[in-house]
């Protein structure tokens, strides 16, 4: 077998590979199909607390926590480019059954599964569809904070079919 060859096949079973399991239904979060590490956070005192310089660099940070009903919750926060921190479950009321969540484009997430963007100074702003599903969130100190009780109620965003 030629190099070429031999590499054409590696890269055409990789593919095969990656995409039975993006789109079998196995509910993989997409960061996990590609192996980047998101960060599990604990709880304390029923809340999430993430230092606001976090968000200083732009991006969005992905996260995930354990929800009261064993449902592993991923979410991600981002500073849009007017300054406020939002944040959002990884997952909208139409595409969550992929698991596939958002990645950031720029100033956009964009769903990774149907492709739609989303301006990050909308994120928190609109809700339903394939807008990312909102979570309350305050500052305090320095400090974003999430409740737990919010989080448990959009637990459901990341139960995926199996």
């Amino acid at each position: 077998m030629t190099k070429q060859l031999l590499s054409t096949l590696l890269t055409t079973i990789l593919v095969l590979t990656v995409s039975h399991s993006a789109y079998s239904g196995l509910g993989q979060n997409i960061f996990q199909l590609f192996g980047k590490k998101v960060p599990e956070l604990t709880p304390v005192q029923h809340q999430l607390t993430i230092p606001v310089s976090t968000f200083d660099d732009g991006k969005a940070h992905h996260f995930k926590v354990k929800a009261a009903d064993g449902i592993m919750v991923t979410f991600f926060a981002l500073k849009s480019k007017d300054g406020i921190i939002r944040a959002a479950i990884d997952a909208c009321d139409v595409c969550y059954r992929s698991g596939k969540g958002y990645k950031q484009e720029g100033d956009y997430m964009v769903c990774q599964n149907c492709g739609q963007k989303f301006s990050s100074n909308k994120i928190n702003e609109i809700k339903g569809g394939c807008n990312p599903a909102p979570l309350k969130r305050t500052i305090q100190k320095e400090n974003l904070i999430i409740s737990m009780e919010d989080i448990n109620a959009n637990s459901w965003y990341c139960k995926f079919k199996s």
